[in-house]
Order: C-alpha cells, then sequence, then structure tokens
C-alpha cells in the first residue's frame, strides 16, 4: 500500500474510532505529503458513514437485545 493510502486509511480509522490525537497525526502525515484536501474530506467522509451505520446498527442491536429479556 502506498503512503497516501495509508494516511487516508489512518485519516478514516481516526475519525470511525473517535479517536483526537490520531486523526491529528494522520492529518500532519497527510499534510506532508501533499495529499490534496478534497482526497482528505472524502477519507472524513466515508469514515463517517462507516461510524453512523455502526452507530445506527448497534442501537437497533441493543434494542433487540432489550426486548428478548
Amino acid at each position: 500500500m502506498d503512503e497516501k493510502t495509508k494516511e487516508l486509511v489512518g485519516i478514516a480509522a481516526s475519525i470511525a474510532g473517535h479517536c483526537q490525537p490520531c486523526f491529528i497525526y494522520h492529518l500532519k502525515e497527510a499534510e506532508k505529503l501533499k495529499i490534496p484536501l478534497e482526497d482528505i474530506r472524502e477519507a472524513i467522509e466515508f469514515a463517517k458513514a462507516i461510524s453512523q451505520s455502526g452507530d445506527k446498527n448497534m442501537v437497533e442491536f441493543a434494542e433487540r437485545r432489550l426486548k428478548k429479556r
């Protein structure tokens, strides 16, 4: 995997994982590599979609489990 892809994955993972220090680190590395802001924003939007889907699915899962009690 090339360095640009690694940093974009790092940015997305830090967003999905809610890790602010990780985001700062990977954003700085992306800036060093001169990754376009548009690509960084796309990675963030991708991570937001994954995170929101996971959050929604987790809430639905919890509700189903509570109904079984």
